[in-house]
């Protein structure tokens, strides 16, 4: 039996070439929520008229007008929709009085139909129109325990008589489609031209309906001016992405921290931790919440044993409630946590059968202790809360007292800044705020991250979007045309690359943006490469694969089943600064892109393209492993000791990859092909930064060969300042040709690169920040440069110039040498007295101890006077003075345990006093 909208599709429409729909019945517009309902029939305005669905065992069809069900010119759709509906070849259907002229096409086709007021034993399929209001319960459960329910019906008559703003809760075919995710609407549906699709049609993005959902935000903040979730917990925050999905909770970046839903006959209301359904300051928005999700139902509240505060701050008010392990039947809400999956269906049930579920918690703790795994696809909470149209990002958010969000901010909705986003896009005088921009970037970023394979619901929208920026004008991004960060183009950027790292085909994406690609098919083919697997540790490392993947290209990656099972990864690209916090944009903010290597074979792509790498876990010891890569090209890259010279020749000057590699086993330079072309022989510089690596790591008091290599890496732009440091280290193209000149290196220094180097060694048991963020990183600046390039301290940088030593020192005293100012140089003129007087043998003992000392306190003083005590006894001099007079906080009883050891008779700052 076809159990998946694909294969359902296929079946329902085997051998209907044309849809012969009657000219005089007006349908209505069809709703679909959740993830098991799918379109069939879609008109030429994208509207859908018949869809299908899954409950339980069970499945339905649901036409948009019942004279669909009625009319022989749909007989070959009618009669693959009661065989696919049917859960037995052959039984018996049912038609219900009202649609008596169904039978007699079913009958006339061979199908043994009979007219029956109710589904009863032995029919499996039973048909009927939408009107009825007598039997939904019985229907849900008829598709439930598995039987196929034909109905068809309109609603806007209905809502006409009855109120728009009861159609979707009230209208009697709504009870009974709605807990499958359809829904009649109050929307007259148009009868122009009828497209038969091959594949499952899209889901519209927004279906205008009359039930407004603005009454349910206003019941739910009743009485309430404020939401204090200050201090509940580090929320994570909500991403709100249903059609029947809305925002409660917002701060003033629109983050959303309470969220609610209906979702079939039920509803939902969810809050970003567990705590803020405890608090309270919350308690008055806890009861209206408790009284919504009830409706007029009459049942107890069941709050799960977890949340006993809830409890009891429940029975305070007078409400009916017990504390219970799980959901049981004799509930009309019930409250729990996000943690456990193990009810997700039977909750999902409760709901779309009309329950009430009040539910709480984060998934950004989750995500630390799960990394191979997706917060969205994964995490308890979302398991059953994305078909609701609520999930829980594993970003967090602050927390705090926020104001009730004003009309406007509670009308942001992630699908309607899409659709606003489609305008702009297409001209069409899309309206979107800055704010509702920034927060389209981020949502997207999150919606992306739902498996969409096999999800009508989201591979709709996965489709749309790539359409719709397959068909923009993609910005041509670069220094020369930056791009606004709070910009339409820049939204363009980031969709795109989500979308791409989504898994969905992105070569015409890619064309699109023109970023680049080889441009011929030449260069694509197969490599095996041969990697070492073992990380000993310092952090994941990169091991560089010498490919490159062009933009917009799928690769498949094949490895042995043991290296599948080690925590590898793939990464494509080595830009992984995150720009999206940048005010103007020279290329998109994401650019790179991991996956594990979890499967012997899987196909792997990027929109932007980059070199490849394999990321090895800390500790992993799997030893050489063969990976074969399909469609990618041969990269630049020369490793000292194993690249010959004609190699590396033939190599950096045919390559059609944009960038290369230079390497050693402790310093790895990432930089552009170009660049590389001047470079003859590589392996001068190359010894020339081992050398310097190897300084670093002496004064570091770190095994050398390092455990893995430094990373520095250009960019076109960076996250922050000339460079930063980090794994890898960032640099902007324009430092390029001081990394890669051996000459300048020796003649002029290289301050930025080892500073930042620096900053990689620092730790923090030794650190004293802000104090000395900026200043012990320039002690590995000095070694290097007096150590290994002979250029002295004062020649270095021109910070360092005697005079300009003597003005800090002086300055600082004379203000009273506040610890508030000793920062940057004038902290590094502390640690280079102590180098000019004792050398640098203490640093390095010291830097070695500190590895093996335990109970280092966390607090700066009290770092501070370990680090007095720890160099005065490694000197054998008593420091006290020296750093009192500096405006160090020494503790009387670290002065005094000091004052056995034999006064610094020469204190440099005894000639300030």
């Amino acid at each position: 039996m076809a159990t998946t909208p694909a294969a359902a599709f296929e079946a329902l429409m085997d051998g209907v070439t044309s849809w012969e729909v009657p000219k005089d019945p007006v349908p209505s517009e069809l709703l679909l929520t959740g993830e098991a309902a799918f379109p069939v029939m879609v008109n030429d305005k994208g509207q859908v008229l018949i869809a299908a669905s899954f409950y339980g065992r069970g499945r339905l069809v649901v036409a948009s007008h019942e004279g669909y069900l009625l009319d022989a010119g749909l007989t070959p759709f009618l009669l693959n929709a009661v065989r696919w509906l049917s859960p037995s070849a052959g039984a018996p259907v049912g038609v219900h009085p009202s649609l008596a002229p169904l039978a007699d096409i079913l009958e006339g086709s061979g199908v043994e139909a009979q007219v029956h007021p109710e589904p009863a034993e032995p029919l499996e399929v039973y048909c009927l129109s939408a009107y009825n209001d007598t039997m939904a319960a019985e229907l849900i459960q008829f598709v439930k325990r598995g039987g196929g329910l034909l109905i068809g019906g309109q609603a806007w008559y209905w809502a006409s008589q009855h109120g728009s703003d009861k159609v979707l809760s009230r209208f009697p075919g709504n009870q009974v489609t709605s807990v499958a995710g359809v829904y009649f609407t109050d929307t007259y549906g148009d009868k122009g031209c009828f497209k038969v699709s091959k594949k499952v049609p899209k889901i519209p993005l927004l279906v205008r309906c009359g039930e407004d959902l603005r009454q349910d935000q206003q019941q739910l903040l009743k009485g309430i001016s404020e939401l204090d979730i200050g201090t509940k917990g580090l929320p994570s925050q909500l991403l709100v992405h249903g059609a029947l999905a809305f925002p409660l909770g917002l701060d003033a970046s629109l983050r959303c921290f309470l969220a609610a839903a209906r979702y079939g006959q039920g509803r939902v209301v969810l809050a970003a931790h567990e705590g803020i359904l405890s608090a309270p300051s919350m308690g008055t928005f806890l009861l209206n919440a408790v009284r919504w999700l009830a409706k007029d139902q009459t049942g107890k509240v069941g709050v799960n044993t977890s949340l006993e505060k809830l409890h009891a701050l429940l029975s305070e008010h007078e409400l009916e409630c017990s504390l219970e392990p799980h959901l049981t039947s004799d509930v009309c809400v019930y409250c729990c946590t996000a943690y456990s999956d193990r009810e997700a269906k039977q909750l999902q049930e409760f709901v779309a059968e009309g329950g009430g579920l009040l539910i709480g918690g984060h998934a950004w703790w989750w995500a630390s202790q799960n990394p191979r795994r997706s917060a969205l696809a994964d995490f308890p909470g979302n398991v059953i809360l994305n078909s609701f149209g609520l999930s829980i990002l594993a970003w967090t958010m602050d927390p705090g007292c926020f104001p009730v969000p004003s009309a406007d901010s509670l009308n942001y909705h992630f699908r309607k800044a899409l659709s606003e986003f489609q305008a702009t896009l297409n001209l069409k005088g899309g309206n979107l705020e800055k704010n509702w921009l920034a927060k389209l970037k981020v949502d997207g970023a999150g919606f992306f991250q739902i498996p969409a394979e096999g999800v009508p619901a989201y591979a709709s929208l996965h489709r749309l979007l790539r359409e719709w920026l397959r068909l923009s004008k993609f910005p041509a991004v670069s220094r020369e045309n930056p791009v606004a960060s709070d910009s339409c183009e820049a939204v363009v950027l980031c969709l795109a690359t989500e979308l791409a790292h989504s898994g969905t085909d992105c070569s015409e994406l890619a064309q699109a943006l023109g970023v680049w690609s080889c441009g011929s098919d030449l260069y694509l083919s197969e490599h095996t490469v041969e990697i070492d697997a073992c990380n000993p540790g310092g952090g994941d490392a990169w091991v560089s694969m010498g490919l490159y993947l062009p933009s917009g290209q799928f690769t498949e990656v094949s490895v042995c089943e043991a290296a599948a099972c080690a925590g590898l990864k793939l990464q494509i690209g080595c830009h992984t600064d995150n720009l999206m916090s940048a005010s103007k944009l020279f290329r998109a903010p994401v650019v790179t892109h991991q996956c594990y290597v979890d499967r012997t074979k899987q196909s792997v792509s990027s929109l932007w393209g980059g070199l490849l790498y394999v990321i090895v876990p800390t500790g992993c010891n799997l030893g050489p492993v063969s990976i074969t890569i399909k469609r990618a090209v041969p990269a630049p890259y020369y490793k000292l000791g194993e690249t010959s010279l004609e190699a590396w020749r033939s190599c950096v000057q045919e390559s059609p990859s944009p960038w290369g590699e230079l390497a050693t086993d402790n310093i790895i330079l990432t930089v552009p092909t170009a660049d590389l072309r001047a470079l003859e022989d590589p392996e001068p510089l190359l010894r020339l930064w081992d050398k310097m690596m190897e300084a670093i790591a002496r004064l570091a008091a770190q095994p050398f060969p390092f455990r893995r290599p430094e990373r520095i890496v250009a960019d076109v732009q960076i996250s922050a300042g000339w460079m930063h440091a980090g794994y890898p280290i960032m640099c902007h193209l324009e430092s390029v040709p001081e990394l890669i000149n051996e000459m300048v290196m020796r003649s002029q220094g290289l301050w930025g690169p080892v500073h930042e180097l620096g900053h990689n060694q620092q730790r923090k048991e030794w650190e004293f920040p802000p104090h000395t963020t900026e200043a012990t990183c320039n002690l590995w600046s000095v070694y290097v440069h007096e150590m290994v390039l002979g250029i002295p301290r004062a020649q270095a940088h021109p910070a360092l110039s005697p005079p300009e030593r003597e003005n800090r020192i002086k300055t600082h005293l004379e203000n009273g040498a506040p610890l508030r100012s000793w920062e940057v140089w004038t902290a590094l003129e502390t640690y280079l007295q102590l180098q000019e007087a004792f050398g640098w043998e203490p640093f390095t003992q010291l830097f070695a101890e500190y590895q093996t000392l335990s109970d280092i306190p966390s607090d700066n003083p009290g770092k501070m006077n370990l680090w007095v005590r720890k160099f005065s006894e490694k000197v054998q001099k008593n420091l006290a003075p020296f750093f009192k007079a500096w405006g160090w906080p020494v503790e009387k009883e670290v002065a005094s345990s000091l004052a056995c050891l034999p006064e610094w008779e020469g204190n440099p700052m005894r000639a300030y006093f």
